[in-house]
């Protein structure tokens, strides 16, 4: 799987991105399908404390891809709610894939 990163109006991060490269491969591990990942991580001006920091990733996978977004306070926070989103949208399409 290749993962592309993009940064807008963040400082690249080598944390980050061996955070969410190390969530994707278990996702990967789990669903072998997963062709390719594009991630990225954008700052939002909020008045909200809780929001701000976004990580978007969309997985190519045969058939549509799959997209998650998430906003949170710090980018550890988003990239966690992100994985677990795009594992609930894996699993969904796994089941869908196998009752047929």
């Amino acid at each position: 799987m290749t993962i592309n990163f993009e940064y807008h109006e963040v400082t690249a991060s080598p944390r980050l991105e061996a955070l969410l490269t190390e969530r994707l491969n278990k996702l990967e591990s789990k669903y072998d399908s997963i062709v390719s990942a594009d991630v990225y991580f954008k700052k939002e001006n909020s008045s909200n404390p809780e929001k701000g920091k976004i990580c978007s990733v969309r997985l190519s996978v045969p058939g549509s891809n799959i997209f998650a977004e998430t906003s949170a306070a710090s980018f550890e926070a988003s990239v966690a709610k992100v994985s677990t989103e795009l594992r609930t949208q894996l699993q969904k399409r796994k089941e869908k894939l196998q009752a047929h």
